[in-house]
């Protein structure tokens, strides 16, 4: 049975015509081209070239042998070419997914730095719930979630990416915004626009204030960072948010106001236990803890 480097060296003599050009064409020696030749018709029972004026030429025995052996080089070369596609991403596609309020910033930055590396790469880009990241990955729909917290589930794995800081929003001309730092006490005495403090991101920014003895009343309640920023926007209060979640969007007529004292909380990226992360995956990863640790 003739291997795949016996069939490419009979397909340079085919198109070179000669030993010498078969060699430069592959870059290996002549007496090497030479004995594989040779060595090719003894396993096929068949002289397959006679020389013609100097030029290798097939002989009438082998013709329908090298419309087979061109055919079967060929579909080597369309693996070769669906290989590389492969390497740069272009027949893939990626899942990923973040909660909303890592879909601000953080996410994107990382997705930047994905189109970069691979940029024939399709990608699919979720923003779920906390109920709905479990399921997310449970049922294989993508890779991995970026998180703000971190749950206690057994079919999950969690990699801490970075830590942020809790911040505070306010309109510009707002009684707070002009200050260095604000205290929680400060912040209560204005409407507040705020999180479910049942709701694990919630819980992170009531922390804040339960720590100092404080029981947070929210003017308004919302479920997700971007509504909470729009609703500042309209003068209809402040909110205090994680840093990650505003660290690099355009916030026109828009404060950030660094609490006293600092709260910190970490984020994470939820994957599935069992499943090991794909090149695509692993590279996603480490794009997410470059960008929370330059955000942060």
């Amino acid at each position: 049975m003739l291997t795949l480097r016996q069939i490419e060296i009979i397909r340079a003599i085919m198109i070179t015509g000669t030993v010498n050009g078969a060699a430069d064409m592959l870059n290996v020696s002549a007496p090497g081209i030479s004995r594989a030749m040779k060595h090719a018709e003894s396993l096929v029972g068949l002289r397959l070239f006679a020389r013609q004026h100097g030029r290798y030429v097939p002989t009438p025995a082998a013709r329908d042998i090298f419309g087979q052996l061109q055919d079967v080089f060929r579909k080597i070369e369309d693996l070769q070419l669906a290989i590389g596609a492969v390497r740069r991403g272009a027949s893939a596609v990626f899942s990923c997914a973040s909660v909303p309020s890592l879909s601000q910033a953080l996410t994107p930055r990382a997705l930047a730095r994905m189109r970069a590396k691979h940029p024939d790469l399709r990608m699919k880009v979720s923003v779920l719930t906390i109920d709905e990241a479990i399921d997310y990955l449970v049922l294989r729909k993508g890779e991995l979630v970026a998180l703000s917290y971190k749950l206690d589930h057994p079919a999950l794995h969690f990699h801490a990416i970075g830590s942020t800081a809790l911040t505070l929003l306010a309109p510009e001309g707002h009684p707070l915004a002009d200050k260095a730092r604000v205290t929680p006490q400060e912040i209560l005495a204005f409407p507040l626009i705020g999180f479910d403090p049942n709701d694990p991101y919630g819980r992170h920014i009531a922390r804040l204030f339960l720590d100092q003895g404080l029981t947070p009343d929210l003017s308004i309640q919302v479920r997700y960072a971007h509504t909470a920023i729009a609703l500042v926007a309209q003068g209809l209060g402040v909110a205090v948010i994680d840093g990650l979640s505003v660290a690099s969007l355009p916030l026109a007529g828009l404060v950030r106001v660094p609490v006293d004292p600092p709260c910190r909380f970490m984020t994470y990226v939820a994957t599935l236990r069992d499943a090991p992360l794909t090149a695509y995956g692993e590279s996603m990863l480490g794009f997410l803890k470059a960008e929370a640790k330059a955000l942060g």
